[in-house]
């Protein structure tokens, strides 16, 4: 009667808070996945969830599934791991780069929860801001690189791990945040703060200011987010970071976040691996802790849609 895709589901569900994110996440249309729900609550007897509550709210019976799923997935990833053990596969190496500087804050309790699944595989990061990553990943001399900006290779392949959407953080008193959205021209008189890499791999320009002929009055560059985000809040110019990054630093009241342009600037994020690589049992496992620890942590963002 209870199936694990049953578990995993409400999972989804509870873990995106709608049914439009969930089926998103589990790759299913929302007709799928509500139908789904509807003939396992039809078989049991009993309603999970309420619905057209946002957060979803969960009914007792709905609650106790969930306990179910929280002590028996984690037992089933473990036991697909040692499945894959068993076939071999099992000693490597992962040597990766990142082209993100706001993606520690997830990268880092993915690579811990790896090492432990993994002990086998010798495990390296780094930086990819000081040397170009994609053509050392085409060499041979890295495994995985996370990057926003895929370049067609040959025998490279792109994972895509999540979509987010990217923000201009401001101070609270600064006169764009009152706006709804900004416009590229509202940055003519900016002092823009960036992380200190080359412009077009930088969003704000390649994405929203360069197509509208549009130069910031000044640019200035920190490595650092929370120094990027002590100059914002003290009015020394504005910033452009993923809605994730700005997330702690907004809820807290510390600057103000807002949508650039009208329908907003999103992005993917990537895992860029070696096509020979992408059978292998702990690539393909840490892709799948990457994705779960980063929609478990971040805020706002969502699966990324295959084109």
């Amino acid at each position: 009667m209870l199936e694990i895709r049953h578990l995993k589901t409400l999972h989804a569900l509870r873990e995106t808070g709608s049914l439009v994110e969930a089926a998103e996440r589990l790759h299913l249309t929302q007709s799928a996945l509500s139908h789904q729900f509807k003939e396992l609550e039809e078989r049991l007897g009993l309603q999970l969830f309420v619905r057209k509550t946002k957060p979803v709210r969960f009914t007792s019976a709905g609650l106790r599934l969930l306990q179910l799923a929280d002590t028996l997935l984690p037992q089933l990833r473990s036991a697909e791991r040692d499945m894959a053990r068993f076939a071999g596969g099992t000693a490597g190496r992962l040597h990766m780069s990142i082209e993100c500087h706001s993606c520690f804050q997830w990268l880092m309790p993915t690579i811990d929860q790896f090492r432990d699944a993994w002990p086998e595989v010798e495990l390296d990061l780094a930086s990819g801001f000081s040397f170009a990553p994609l053509p050392a990943l085409a060499r041979g001399d890295l495994d995985l690189v996370v990057t926003a900006d895929p370049i067609e290779l040959p025998g490279i392949a792109y994972v895509p791990l999540f979509t987010y959407e990217a923000l201009l953080a401001m101070a609270n008193q600064h006169p764009l945040a009152s706006r709804t959205a900004v416009k590229p021209e509202d940055l003519l008189n900016e002092t823009l703060i960036t992380y200190p890499v080359e412009r077009d791999r930088l969003d704000i320009f390649t994405r929203f200011l360069e197509p509208a002929d549009v130069e910031p009055a000044q640019v200035r560059t920190s490595e650092l987010t929370v120094m990027m985000m002590q100059l914002v809040a003290s009015g020394r110019g504005v910033c452009c970071l993923p809605n994730w990054a700005l997330h702690e630093y907004s809820a807290r009241g510390y600057v103000t976040a807002k949508r650039l342009g009208e329908k907003g600037l999103f992005a993917t994020l990537y895992a860029a691996i070696r096509e020979d690589m992408l059978d292998a049992p702990f690539m393909r496992d840490f892709l799948l802790t990457a994705k779960d620890t980063s929609f478990a942590t971040l805020e706002g963002v969502s699966a990324a849609i295959r084109s």
